[in-house]
C-alpha cells in the first residue's frame, strides 16, 4: 500500500513537472511590462526577458537606470521613467504602453518595485513612515495593475505581484511586512475577479536575497537613524543594549539566511510569465520554503515563543 501511495505520488511529480515545462508561443509579439528596473530582480528580468525574446518594457526609477539597462539591451527593450507612487507618473507610463502593444494588448505585467526601510519595532515610528512605504510597496502595485488590467485582459495575459514570506509571517516591526499582507490579499481577490477574463494572477514569494532590500549596511544605518530621533522615554524602555544587540544579530542573520543567487527568484518570475501552465504562488529560497513558511503555518503561541525566545528584550521586558 505505502509503495503504491508512493509511486502515485511520483507520478503526480514527473506530471506536473512535463506539464510546467511547456512555454508559450510567439514571444518576440509579447510585451511585458516590468516595475524596478534600476537593479535587483527587475533589471536581472528585463534582461533574462530581453535575451528570450519577448518585448520588454521597463520601468525605471533613475535616469541612470534606464541609460544603463538601454545599453546592455536589444532594440526590442523600452525603458520608461516610473515612480509607482506617484499616479501621475503612472498614467504617463501606461500611455505609452498603449501605443507601443496596440491591439494586441499587454501580456504581463510583473509589479516588482519596492522599499524596505524604515523598519523597526512599531513604536519607533510615525505614520508617515509608514504611508510612505505603502504608497511604494501596496498602492503602487495597485495603481500600476489598474492602469494596466484592460490592455492585460485584452491579451488575456498574466498579472505577476512580487511580494515576501514576510507577506504571511511578521517577525519584525515597521510598515515592509503590512505591506506584503497587503500584496497578498489584492493578488488573492484579483486573482479570482480575472480567472472569468482567462486573466492568470500569480504571485512570487522570496525569502532573503542579496538586493538593495536586503542590504544589511542600510538597514543598520536607517536603524541608528530611528534611534537617535526617539523620545528619552522610549530609549530609556528598551535600553542602549538593545540597539548594539539587534545590530550585531541583524549582521548574523543576514549571513546565515541571505541567497546571492538572484536567478532563483528571477527563473520563477520567468515562468509565472512564460510557462502555458504556470504556478499560482512561487517561493524561492531555501529559508522560504523550509523555515518562514512553515513558521506561517504554526500556531501563534509556538511562533511567538520563538521568534521571542531569538530577539533583543527592551530593558524593562517583563519576559
Amino acid at each position: 500500500m505505502v509503495l503504491y501511495v508512493l509511486g502515485l505520488v511520483a507520478l503526480w511529480f514527473v506530471y506536473r513537472w512535463y506539464k510546467e515545462t511547456k512555454r508559450v508561443p510567439d514571444k518576440k509579439g509579447k510585451h511585458v511590462y516590468i516595475t524596478g528596473c534600476d537593479s535587483g530582480f527587475g533589471n536581472l528580468l528585463a534582461r533574462h526577458l530581453d535575451k528570450l525574446g519577448f518585448c520588454v518594457i521597463a520601468g525605471c526609477y533613475t535616469e541612470k537606470g534606464e541609460d544603463e539597462l538601454k545599453k546592455i539591451s536589444s532594440d526590442r527593450l523600452t525603458a520608461v521613467h516610473l515612480d509607482v507612487a506617484n499616479s501621475e507618473s503612472v498614467s504617463k507610463a501606461t500611455a505609452l504602453i498603449k501605443t507601443l502593444v496596440g491591439q494586441k494588448g499587454l501580456w504581463a505585467v510583473v509589479n516588482n518595485a519596492g522599499v524596505s526601510l524604515p523598519s523597526a519595532p512599531n513604536d519607533w515610528l510615525t505614520v508617515d513612515d509608514y504611508k510612505s512605504m505603502l504608497a511604494v510597496n501596496l498602492c503602487g502595485v495597485i495603481d500600476v495593475t489598474l492602469s494596466v488590467l484592460p490592455l492585460i485582459k485584452k491579451a488575456k495575459g498574466r498579472v505577476v505581484n512580487v511580494a515576501s514570506v514576510f507577506g504571511r509571517i511578521s517577525p519584525f516591526g515597521g510598515p515592509y511586512c503590512v505591506s506584503k499582507y497587503g500584496v497578498e490579499a489584492f493578488n488573492d481577490s484579483l486573482r479570482l475577479n480575472m480567472a472569468p477574463f482567462g486573466v492568470k494572477v500569480l504571485c512570487i514569494e522570496p525569502g532573503f536575497f542579496a538586493t538593495n532590500v536586503t542590504n544589511g549596511v542600510l538597514v543598520k544605518d536607517n536603524l541608528k537613524k530611528l534611534w537617535d530621533k526617539l523620545p528619552q522615554d522610549v530609549k530609556d524602555d528598551y535600553g542602549q543594549t538593545y540597539l548594539e544587540t539587534t545590530l550585531v544579530q541583524l549582521d548574523e542573520r543576514f549571513r546565515q539566511l541571505k541567497d546571492s543567487d538572484l536567478m532563483k527568484v528571477v527563473s520563477c518570475m520567468e515562468h509565472a510569465i512564460a510557462a502555458v501552465h504556470p504556478r499560482t504562488r512561487y517561493s524561492p529560497g531555501w529559508d522560504a520554503k523550509f523555515f518562514w513558511l512553515p513558521f506561517s503555518y504554526m500556531p501563534s503561541c509556538i511562533s511567538d515563543r520563538f521568534f521571542l525566545k531569538y530577539t533583543p528584550k527592551p530593558k524593562i521586558s517583563v519576559l
